[in-house]
Order: C-alpha cells, then structure tokens, then sequence
C-alpha cells in the first residue's frame, strides 16, 4: 500500500491511534 495514498493513509492514522488508545482521530478532509 501506497503511503501517499489517502485511503491508506486514513487507516493507517485510525490504527495507529487506537494503537495508542485515542478515542478520536484527526484525519485531513
């Protein structure tokens, strides 16, 4: 998977933070 791909991106961003236990995710619109 692409890293500049914004599909993969977003999941990567909402794996990681419930890796680290956050409840909300910011991702870019």
């Amino acid at each position: 998977m692409s890293m500049s791909d914004p599909m993969g991106d977003m999941l990567t961003r909402i794996r990681n933070g419930q890796r680290c236990g956050m409840s909300t995710v910011s991702c870019p619109a």
